[in-house]
């Protein structure tokens, strides 16, 4: 009897041991958050309550949160109720409001886009309208982080904007009502060139609907006529929904090709994603543009068309964002945004650029993303960590200063709306180059423009220091002589960019006298990486030769 107890008892210990063993981590971790939130807690409730300047307890225990997350990595975040409506639109692609965008155009907030079919476009206000009053506030550069809230509002209540017109000459006042504005994803879709049997899709975000967008807008183009090959512009994609990259894939892979997979810390964030239906595109020739702000989402569908040797790659190297966040809602109105897991392309790469976990101490166990290669379906090497590179690399056309200096100032955008004020109905395809940059030439001698280098800037500033030394006279002079050098020089950048100033007001002009598709497909006339990539489209030889098909 004794023995068979001790045996009993012996054996209840051996079970304690083992399962301290297995459960002693979790409970650690849990001994550990408890501590630290009480710690936290009276260091929050004395520092508000005792510190010399009043606290605001909310704000306060925000900057807390920040900082606690701000360990991390930028894409996990607190989502409070001030931004909730912005992360809202990211998802769901819809807002209430009045259907235009705005951007700021030299020292003047301006009207860059007017969506169709809205308040906005039917009340007839334009691309180059200078807002000055919403609902009878002021509105300057300074202020213009305010205009969202401000314009965007419950669909059903009215607003006024007011704006000037016509360099200035007419000031307009509009009543708008608010509608539910649902932000296209696919902005341009399209036979380009437009005798060709060659499809131009653009695709800015993945939010909800984009996947519906891409399958309608193929099936209506098939209507018209045989889609021969695709390009699928993500170019400057930021990203979106996973599932919603699985959906644009599906157009174009073989049913039950796997898209993308997951693997995180918790057993239910590793999954797989596979095509389910068969393609509305499989034969046709795909070629995606990317650069280096075509992320998450953008990269995922990258990915899957370059492992499965789908299609071709040409731009420039992605941004290199492996990382997928959850968003779990809160109290208040509030959520938190939070990375649950690192996605891998079909043949296993993660393309995640900055390993965000490396020496930090408040990680305890590292995942590192280490770079090393992969094979495609047909045998080509990929390479995992720093994202995607293209199969053909072509850079964007790198304009020179004087273009940047232009834009940046807003000359383009401004003479634009002075040409077409001035030429309401003239057919944009009759415009005479020659004479649009004669008058150019004439507006900005109007405006009194000069072009000033950053050279010369740097030559101001050694007269400037030589000028205050009486013992430097020569070196004076000869500075001078270079200085006036470069004002001829500058006289003459003008000419030398003749074509690139041309390429510029004509994209413009197309937006006002076209509307955004014609504004598309000028700008298509120039567009290096787009070219590059028909041009391979074209060509059976260097596309199977760059997707090593025999």
């Amino acid at each position: 009897m004794i023995k068979s107890k001790l045996n009993r008892f012996l054996f209840a210990g051996i079970i304690v041991v083992i399962f301290s063993g297995f459960f002693s981590g979790k409970d650690d971790i849990y001994i550990q958050i408890n501590k630290n939130i009480d710690l936290f807690g009276k260091i929050y409730k004395e520092v508000t309550f005792n510190y010399v300047d009043k606290i605001d307890p909310e704000e306060f225990m925000r900057a807390g949160i920040r900082g606690m997350l701000g360990s991390l990595d930028p894409y996990t975040v607190f989502i409070d109720a001030s931004r909730k409506e912005d992360f809202d639109l990211i998802t769901n692609g819809k807002y209430g409001g009045v259907g235009i965008s705005i951007g700021i155009r030299g020292n003047k907030v301006t009207v860059i886009d007017v969506l169709d079919g809205y308040s906005a476009q039917k009340q007839g206000i334009r691309v180059g309208d200078d807002l000055i009053e919403v609902d009878e506030q002021k509105i300057t550069p300074e202020n213009v982080d305010e205009i969202s809230s401000l314009v965007k509002g419950k669909p059903g209540t009215i607003i006024n904007l007011k704006v000037l017109r016509n360099g200035d000459k007419d000031t307009l006042s509009f009543n708008l009502v608010r509608e539910e504005i649902v932000v296209k994803s696919l902005t341009y879709y399209g036979f380009y060139p437009p005798n060709s049997n060659n499809v131009y899709l653009r695709l800015t975000n993945f939010s909800r609907a984009a996947g519906d967008e891409v399958l309608k807008a193929l099936k209506e183009l098939k209507t018209q006529k045989e889609i021969k090959s695709v390009v699928l512009d993500l170019r400057g994609n930021p990203g979106g929904l996973l599932d919603v990259a699985v959906d644009i894939c599906e157009n174009f892979l073989p049913k039950n090709s796997l898209v993308v997979s997951t693997r995180g810390r918790d057993p239910e964030s590793t999954k797989s994603y596979f095509s389910t239906q068969e393609p509305i595109l499989g034969n046709a020739r795909l070629a995606i543009l990317i650069n280096g702000n075509s992320a998450s989402a953008s990269e995922i569908v990258s990915g899957a068309i370059q492992d499965h040797d789908r299609g071709i790659l040409v731009g420039t190297k992605s941004f290199g964002k492996g990382l997928v966040q959850t968003i779990t809602p809160l109290d208040y109105n509030t959520s938190l945004k939070i990375t649950t897991a690192k996605y891998y392309t079909p043949s296993g790469r993660c393309i995640q650029k900055i390993d965000y976990a490396a020496n930090n101490k408040a990680v305890s166990e590292v995942d590192s993303v280490v770079k090393t290669s992969f094979l495609t379906d047909h045998k080509r090497v990929v390479y995992s960590a720093g994202g995607i590179t293209p199969d053909t690399n072509v850079t964007e056309v790198n304009d020179g200063e004087i273009i940047k200096d232009l834009l940046m100032k807003g000359f383009f955008f401004q003479f634009a709306n002075h040409y077409y004020y001035s030429n309401p109905k003239e057919d944009f395809n009759s415009i005479n180059d020659e004479n649009l940059f004669s008058d150019f030439m004439d507006y900005l001698d109007g405006k009194k423009y000069k072009f000033h280098p950053a050279a010369e800037e740097q030559i101001d500033q050694l007269i400037t220091e030589v000028g205050n030394k009486s013992s430097d006279k020569d070196i004076l002079a000869n500075l001078n002589r270079i200085k006036t050098e470069f004002e001829k020089l500058s006289e003459n950048e003008l000419k030398t960019y003749k074509n690139e100033i041309i390429r510029e007001i004509k994209v413009e002009l197309a937006s006002r006298y076209l509307g955004n598709d014609g504004k598309v497909q000028e700008e298509l006339k120039h567009d290096n990486q787009f070219q590059n990539a028909y041009k391979i489209l074209s060509d059976t030889g260097t596309y199977n030769k760059l997707l090593n098909i025999n």
